[in-house]
């Protein structure tokens, strides 16, 4: 059977690597750069560029500590030729991982007609598609948009910027200003609503208070006009470069006409991955939901067994989530519990000093672990976390809390000292 997918991201990515050690004829085509946006424009050029902001805050950290006296000369130029340089290994890597399975690897931009795909003036049948086209950033409707960068260009600056404004307020816009702040620019997020809204308020105000504490930070503020070096408000005007941070809309233009799509022009499936088109499937950000790497991932396999006839059905049920900062703020909810319920107790602790914190602890700023528990049903139904460790932490506490553990199956949790340290205390003093 002939297996199309369309879009190398990773959803399409990890989609073709297991149907490719299922033993399936794949054709993979990619319109840009291979592993998508993760990798070319999102999470990994962010991580990237917070790795130096990390050392810039620990250097300045010691220097306050009087133990090593230096200065960091940052060359913003040679930071991003290395991520480049680094990004071309990683796409090699990539696609010798599809083929080495077998897989064909296509570049081109792909066209769906009468039942075939088109790229590069040659047609391919198919007995199975998956559309994973990811999604872009989203202009809003705003005069001078056209002057407002997004995070396609944060390879594309030759300095950093005295001056920069953000326009959204979510996590995205968080970590893009961590970045230029650290790396000493002026910064400005304006949010139109709520400054990240996925955070709890007591995660938050830690977060405003000692991790981001340099930003200037506007709610409820919309911004009416961008300029090439300011940004302007209602009331005022903010000088500086301005950056695009206010969501992401779907890349499903091939798709239309062909599937059904939701309102906001996302693809609609169902817990299969499958469209309304019994031999058509869709995962990754082109669906929308949790545009996050690992749920795409997810989605990518899961489309792909399905399109290998091993039928399994997609899991939303307790995701993990961080901020990529200089210190990470991590968490994860269990969406079946009512906010409400009066048998939800929550316990709170500083962080402790495990790696990359202990310097910390002289300025009492170690982070913060929050666990909520249901003390009726004897279940973790919620977990906040700041510290270094918190991205591994969070992400397998995630897991037993998916599995559905009790608070009593936890005694039993082993943890690797000093990483989960604040996590295991809290664990274990929950039904005390």
């Amino acid at each position: 059977m002939k297996n199309i997918v369309i879009g190398s991201g990773p959803a399409g990515r990890l989609a073709s690597i297991e149907l490719g050690k299922l033993g399936k004829d794949v054709t993979l085509i990619e319109k840009g750069h291979i592993a998508g946006t993760c990798l070319n424009e999102g999470c990994m050029v962010i991580c990237a560029l917070t790795d130096v902001t990390k050392f810039i805050e620990s250097n300045n950290r010691f220097n306050h500590h009087g133990f090593i006296k230096s200065q960091v000369e940052v060359s913003y130029e040679k930071i991003t030729e290395k991520i480049k340089e680094t990004q071309k290994m990683v796409r090699k890597i990539n696609q010798m991982e599809n083929e080495n399975l077998g897989n064909t690897v296509i570049y081109g931009e792909a066209e769906l007609k009468d039942e075939q795909v088109s790229v590069n003036g040659e047609s391919f049948d198919y007995d199975n598609l998956l559309i994973a086209t990811g999604a872009r950033p989203f202009i809003p409707n705003i005069k001078g948009s056209e002057y407002g960068l997004t995070n396609k260009d944060l390879l594309n600056l030759d300095d950093i910027p005295e001056n920069v404004n953000i326009i959204g307020g979510g996590i995205i816009a968080c970590e893009i200003a961590n970045i230029y702040s650290t790396l000493g620019s002026e910064v400005n997020v304006f949010a139109r609503s709520t400054f990240l809204k996925e955070l709890d308020e007591s995660v938050k105000k830690y977060l405003l208070e000692r991790i981001i504490p340099d930003i200037n930070i506007f709610e409820n503020t919309s911004i009416s006009e961008i300029k090439k070096d300011k940004a302007i408000t209602e009331n005022n005007e903010y000088d500086g470069i301005t950056f695009i941070a206010a969501g992401r809309t779907p890349n499903s233009e091939l798709a239309e006409g062909v599937v059904e799509l939701n309102d906001d022009k996302t693809i609609k499936v169902n817990e299969m991955m499958k469209t309304n088109v019994n031999n058509i499937y869709a995962a990754g950000d082109v669906i929308g939901g949790y545009q996050l790497t690992p749920v795409a991932r997810m989605e990518g396999i899961t489309a792909a067994r399905n399109m290998a006839n091993y039928s399994n059905k997609i899991d939303y049920h307790c995701i993990p989530q961080t901020l990529s900062l200089n210190t990470e703020v991590s968490f994860v909810k269990n969406e079946k519990y009512d906010a409400d319920n009066d048998d939800l107790t929550t316990i709170a602790i500083p962080g402790t000093g495990g790696p990359g914190n202990f310097w910390n602890i002289l300025d009492l700023d170690t982070g913060l672990c929050e666990i909520e528990f249901d003390k009726k049903n004897n279940k973790i139904t919620k977990i906040n976390s700041i510290s270094p460790s918190s991205v591994s932490d969070v992400a397998y506490l995630s897991y037993l809390m998916r599995m559905e553990y009790d608070l009593d199956d936890y005694d039993r949790f082993l943890e690797i000292h000093p990483s989960t340290d604040t996590n295991y205390k809290v664990i274990k003093n929950m039904w005390l």
